[in-house]
């Protein structure tokens, strides 16, 4: 078995332990629920990964890598809450199935949850452990704000775009692979490298994840696609084309996204035109090439093993260039 795959088997098998299954049962089932669902496990291995390249003991990593899993989970319930999302990997999301007041003391508990495995290591480790943890939980909070004011706004700056995704997206991934830096007792230098890594690998991932809620294919996907086009999120594919556009297609961009009643396949397709005939893909996949390289280049400086460093490049590069 190749490491990835046995850190795979390590972080599914933990999940597999834990009893989400608990009373009240009405609070408890969405999160066996959610928990179970499967998903990339993307941050938890980051996280393993991490620690393994700077030589590191696993078992320290294991429960803050699943405090991160649970934590990822608990900012999925409640942003389909606020997305109003009846899907998420192809399944009812917990506000559909339940409803949004069970959806939300849920996604509470699975916070709390977060914490109580956060500090399941070696003690010495804790205090920085949750120091990460805690100004990354704030992050995100103000990531989501931000995403949630700037759909008020008729047009938001580039920069703030980016700003927003950091926050909300990239500041996780960054923290997963930090803290699997810290369980390996790395250095500051190399702490910081891997954190700097995952912000510039995170922001491609929201940039690709972008381009696929456009472009994906639906059955991998999980999700319909043009669902941020429908909520009249100002993603940077949105964004590029109004700098881009030219006055017909400005209008009709600003007219689309400040209609919520209109019929949502003909809005898709008429948006998705406008992105087509300004190469929009093209565009954004430049940018996401220019974060992908910056990542690459803090993970180089970051003097850990050269082979398994090599692993994690090819784990960095499977998150780049996938297609779900």
């Amino acid at each position: 078995m190749d490491r990835i795959a046995e850190f795979q088997h390590i972080i599914n098998k933990l999940l597999k332990e834990q009893n989400f299954k608990r009373s009240p049962e009405a609070l408890y089932a969405p999160i066996d629920y959610v928990m179970s669902q499967g998903g990339k496990r993307l941050r938890p291995m980051l996280t393993l990964l991490a620690c393994d390249i700077f030589d590191g003991n696993i078992q320290n990593a294991l429960y803050p890598a699943l405090a991160i899993e649970v934590f990822h989970n608990f900012t999925l319930v409640h942003d389909d809450i606020m997305d109003k999302a009846p899907m998420r990997r192809g399944l009812e999301t917990v506000y559909k199935k339940w409803n949004s007041d069970i959806a939300i003391l849920s996604g509470d508990t699975m916070f709390a949850m977060a914490y109580q495995f956060a500090v399941k290591t070696d003690p010495a480790l804790i205090p920085d452990i949750l120091d990460v943890f805690s100004k990354t939980a704030i992050e995100v909070c103000e990531g989501q704000q931000l995403d949630m004011d700037f759909e008020q706004l008729e047009l938001v700056t580039i920069e703030n775009y980016l700003r927003m995704i950091t926050l909300k997206t990239a500041v996780l991934l960054g923290a997963s692979l930090k803290i699997g830096a810290l369980t390996a007792y790395a250095d500051k230098k190399a702490v910081e490298e891997m954190y700097e890594f995952g912000i510039n690998l995170g922001i491609a991932f929201q940039l690709q994840d972008d381009l696929l809620d456009v472009y994906g294919q639906e059955d991998k996907f999980g999700k319909k696609n043009g669902g941020d086009i429908v909520s009249n999120k100002k993603t940077y594919l949105y964004l590029k084309a109004r700098e881009l556009a030219n006055e017909q297609q400005n209008a009709t961009l600003k007219e689309l996204y400040a209609n919520s009643s209109s019929d949502a396949e003909v809005k898709i397709k008429k948006v998705t035109d406008i992105f087509n005939e300004l190469n929009i893909k093209e565009e954004v996949s430049k940018v996401m090439s220019d974060y992908y390289a910056k990542s690459l280049h803090h993970l180089e400086k970051s003097s850990a093993d050269p082979v398994k460093l090599s692993l994690l490049k090819s784990f960095a590069n499977q998150l780049y260039t996938r297609s779900h």
